[in-house]
């Protein structure tokens, strides 16, 4: 984008909901806090929560691509365990 052009806005398709739902919404809502804003926000955070799920679903099939290339496994038990002390010298040097 060149310098000093502002990026027009977008407009999302009305949404149509049980007015509970409606009602719930703006129940919640914060000081100050619009519907419009809360939806909006509510989008990003979906948005957001997607994009992390497709990267981690990503790495987690690269590393079983690696796994089967390598025929390097390691037991479940033997992670959990390891990251059992992972964090149990976290919360010790935490404590500290």
């Amino acid at each position: 984008m060149q310098p000093g052009l502002t990026m027009k806005s977008a407009t999302i398709p009305s949404l149509r909901v049980a007015p509970e739902l409606r009602q719930a919404a703006e129940s919640v809502l914060r000081n100050g806090e619009t519907l419009s804003s809360f939806v909006e926000q509510s989008l990003r955070a979906q948005i957001e929560r997607r994009q992390l799920q497709g990267e981690f679903i990503a790495r987690g099939l690269a590393g079983r691509g690696e796994a089967r290339s390598s025929g390097e496994y390691h037991a479940a038990e033997d992670v959990l365990r390891e990251m059992d002390e992972m964090l149990e010298k976290a919360e010790a040097k935490n404590l500290a």
